[in-house]
């Protein structure tokens, strides 16, 4: 069997498609997954099995595009080996049968790691007969095993078009076939004529199918759109190449030789597709029938005349045609008023009927009603079908509720049962009675579709447009008029009327006057904090010598000023002052101002201010918010211009953060973007379901935006239920009771069967905060790829992390951990690089440098080497 590859991106491509959709398969090569071309050719495909191959993937969530392709109709999505590199896992969700690999001949081994996981294995044939001797070696070693929900597994040799080797012979197709490997190979190599420098497409199909008989014929079922047997024909070599010539039905009569079917009476048939069987020595056709039928007799097939809705659709088409005087049928066509009442009234008695007989009764007379309307409004019954096709290659499954107006359960009063119930897409109401339980919404991931696994690791929306659109003003206020906006701002939405904006080191005694307990507390923090961040200094240079005389260094050098903002709004933070301001002293910045919202009275908390002391931190502005943000970007009378602004904040914080940095006028980079706290906690029958409440609340408590998850292994139902109490008890007693009881509603459990789970839905979530309540916890540490920091074990809450175990508590939320590391030193690092090359080292790389720069047309870069290598070697 052939498989071409057809490249969306040729302009060809249009032209490729119609001649190669005779085949059974074709694999679209596309640039990315959202490319409008692709989507053209899943929407109009008609009984194709397209495997789609994006050269490229969205780096933050390629499982979401391979979901929305097989839900567009991708038969297959086609995936690099380096897709499965972090593990199988990720797929496990996918049938097995929607997905296929290409391999390089380097990862040909690799077919055992994937076999569970993939249907399909293209094994790269990169031009030379060696590589070819090794996809016939690895298919030969390869288990014959069927699919789980039927069909066998394909090993396909990949042609590239590339190399001596690169379009095979119809010779080699045959002896690949014989082996139970089939040839994909590039689209443009086929032609259905007879064509110089191309293989001719019927020929090329016809490589691999076998015929016992002697006069060497193949068995050839046709068949309608339906794949409804229209008759049973012979077809020889050369038929089937004039059939894909002539895309039309051509078969072999051994009275008439070619036969070309309706020639003479106009029952031509338009070819649609040809199959083969599965021993590969018999071929369908599905064809497009013409005039009275396939058979002699002038019936539609040789096995008589068609039946069921079959028939029944045939026969509304010829009403629409011809109708007899006074056929309701024809009435109905020219009564659209009618069909939809009749189509209304039909199917309220199928929802009334009750016995077998009356359902089955109904059901025809909507049917029938329900064909009228395709037909007159041009639809065929081969449509419907298609449309029945699509939904079944969709893996994500939506719920399938009933419309309000058609919820009979609702109209009685009762509850609709619902598979799995969506996360919420919007925050939860603004207040919550203080009657209610207070309780996390809670899911099972077996009744979950793919679609509501993927909603829930959506977090609490936020309308990042509205609010960009408020801080903008904002930031552009306080550039253009400096301190005398951050006095008016800070006045609007602190209460507070400051006389200075700024106070600059020495601080004085008073300002951080702290009781002894407070002071050891803030202490001991700042000494574990130190040391962790301490050891992550490199006090030397990186030197590699890449070639003799050819030296390369990287250093680090400190970021020279820095702004640090710590929040205010409904905590006292110092813990995030030395968070903070340790690692940029530790990195030896210059300059370190920090920036928090004054107190009522216009002070700033003592706490806070001794920690700028401890750090050496040369000035604190007393300002919150997108304006503290935007000081310190652009810079104001009496707060200087940063180089870098760092720390966590609400999401007007996080919009002036991002609009500064896209500011190239403000020469200002982040830490990281930052959301709402988040906490994710993983569970098994070992946990102490206090402990797992506390440390949910732990992050519950931060915000009304905040959100906690708890992934539940294996717990059984008691243990479950010892848990949620636990949360309503103990957040029942805490002071900010209030905000609990708007974030727990937000937050939610997964209840799973096995710790591969658990880590597959953590590492897609990314949480900010990731909690192991295991046994042997450490163990799983490994199986960690996403989260901004782990607790290890039940005597590691998360509250060590945020004050005092020595770790930073400034981390990624809202997903970012998939990309974004925590503050740590490098934070308020850069790292410089350096080379050095001798006379001997420029000697020997020259050539090298001077035709990279040829290559590219950049003369100057060229000749800056050129006259040092002419002084070198004296030319």
């Amino acid at each position: 069997m052939i498989v071409p590859r057809i490249n969306l991106a040729a302009d060809s491509y249009a032209e490729n498609l119609k001649t190669l959709s005779l085949l059974p398969n074709q694999v679209l090569v596309v640039p990315t997954p959202n490319d409008s071309r692709l989507q053209d050719a899943l929407k109009h495909q008609n009984k194709d099995a397209y495997w789609v191959q994006p050269l490229a993937f969205d780096a933050e969530d390629p499982l979401a595009q391979i979901h929305t392709l097989l839900d567009a109709g991708a038969d297959k999505v086609v995936l690099p080996f380096a897709a499965f590199a972090a593990g199988v896992e990720s797929y496990s969700h996918i049938p097995q049968e929607r997905l296929a690999v290409e391999l390089d001949p380097a990862n040909f081994d690799k077919v055992n790691h994937l076999q569970n996981t993939v249907s399909v294995f293209l094994l790269k044939v990169d031009g030379s007969s060696e590589s070819l001797e090794a996809v016939k070696k690895t298919a030969q070693a390869m288990p014959k095993d069927l699919l789980p929900r039927g069909g066998v597994k394909r090993v396909i040799a990949a042609f590239s078009g590339q190399g001596p080797t690169s379009t095979p012979e119809t010779a080699t197709i045959s002896e690949l076939g014989r082996l139970g490997i089939d040839t994909l190979l590039p689209g443009e190599a086929l032609s259905s004529d007879q064509q110089k420098g191309k293989l001719n497409l019927g020929e090329a199909f016809m490589a691999t199918v076998v015929s016992d008989r002697p006069d060497k014929l193949f068995p050839t079922v046709v068949v309608d759109e339906q794949g409804i047997s229209l008759g049973l024909v012979y077809s020889s070599l050369e038929s089937v190449v004039e059939s894909f010539r002539t895309r039309k039905g051509v078969y072999f009569s051994r009275s008439r030789g070619l036969w070309h079917k309706g020639a003479s009476s106009g029952a031509t048939q338009d070819l649609i597709k040809v199959h083969v069987d599965c021993d590969s020595d018999a071929l369908q056709f599905t064809v497009h029938q013409h005039g009275a039928g396939f058979c002699h007799n002038n019936i539609r097939g040789c096995f008589g005349f068609a039946t069921g809705l079959a028939h029944l659709n045939q026969t509304l088409q010829s009403r629409k045609i011809s109708a007899p005087a006074g056929s309701y049928t024809q009435r109905l066509f020219n009564d659209s008023n009618l069909v939809q009442s009749k189509i209304m009234e039909e199917a309220e008695e199928l929802c009334q009927a009750k016995t077998p007989e009356d359902v089955a009764w109904e059901a025809a007379d909507l049917i029938y009603f329900a064909l009228v309307k395709c037909v007159a409004n041009g639809v065929t019954l081969r449509d419907v079908e298609q449309q029945l096709e699509n939904r079944s290659r969709k893996i994500t499954r939506r719920p399938g509720n009933a419309k309000r107006k058609w919820d009979v359960s609702a109209k009685e009063g009762a509850t609709t049962a619902t598979a799995a119930p969506a996360p919420a897409a919007t925050p939860a109401p603004a207040s919550v009675a203080k009657s209610d339980r207070i309780a996390m919404k809670s899911y099972k991931m077996g009744a979950l579709s793919a679609e509501d696994q993927r909603k829930l690791l959506l977090r609490p929306i936020i309308q990042s447009n509205d609010i960009m659109a408020r801080v903008k003003p904002i930031v552009d206020g306080v550039r253009e008029r400096g301190d005398a906006a951050l006095q008016e701002l800070t006045a609007k939405f602190d209460g507070v009327q400051l006389d200075k904006t700024v106070i600059s080191a020495p601080f004085s005694p008073e300002s951080m006057a702290l009781d002894e307990k407070t002071r050891l507390a803030i202490d001991q923090a700042y000494d574990n904090i130190k040391k962790f961040h301490a050891a992550q200094l490199q006090d030397k240079a990186l030197v590699v010598e890449t070639m003799p005389g050819v030296v390369c260094t990287r250093f680090a050098r400190p970021i020279e000023r820095v702004g640090l903002y710590v929040p205010g709004g409904t905590a006292v933070l110092p813990s995030t002052a030395l968070m903070l301001g340790i690692p940029a002293a530790v990195a030896g910045c210059s300059e370190i101002v920090i920036a928090t919202p004054p107190r009522k009275d216009g002070s700033i908390v003592p706490e806070v201010m001794y920690v700028a002391h401890k750090v050496g931190a040369s000035k604190v502005l007393m300002a919150g918010g997108a304006q503290a943000v935007a000081a310190m970007a652009y810079g104001t009378e009496s707060c200087p211009k940063v180089d870098k602004i760092c720390g966590p904040g609400n999401q007007y914080v996080t919009a002036a953060k991002m609009l500064t940095q896209i500011d190239s006028s403000s020469l200002v980079s982040i830490d990281m973007p930052a959301g709402p706290s988040e906490l994710l906690v993983i569970a098994d029958m070992t946990s102490i379901p206090a402990y797992v409440a506390s440390d949910l609340l732990s992050q519950a408590e931060h915000g009304t935006d905040s959100q906690v998850v708890l992934v539940a292994v294996g717990l059984t139902p008691e243990h479950l239920t010892a848990i949620e109490d636990q949360v309503h008890e103990q957040a029942s007693r805490l002071p900010r009771v209030d905000i609990v009881r708007e974030s727990i509603p937000k937050s939610f459990i997964i209840q799973v069967d096995s710790m591969e789970q658990a880590m597959q839905f953590s590492n897609a979530y990314a949480p900010e905060h990731l909690i192991l309540h295991l046994e042997h916890a450490e163990k799983h540490v490994e199986s960690v790829n996403n989260a901004g920091s782990v607790f290890v074990g039940h005597w590691s809450p998360e509250s060590c992390g945020d004050y005092a175990s020595g770790t930073n508590h400034t981390l990624p939320t809202y997903g970012y951990a998939r990309m974004y590391s925590g503050v740590n030193t490098d934070t308020f690092l850069k790292h410089i690089t350096s080379q050095q090359l001798t006379r001997d080292g420029l000697d020997a790389i020259g050539d090298t440098v001077m035709r990279l720069a040829e290559i590219e047309g950049l003369e100057a870069h060229r000749n800056a080497v050129a006259v040092r290598i002419k002084d070198i070697r004296g030319q």
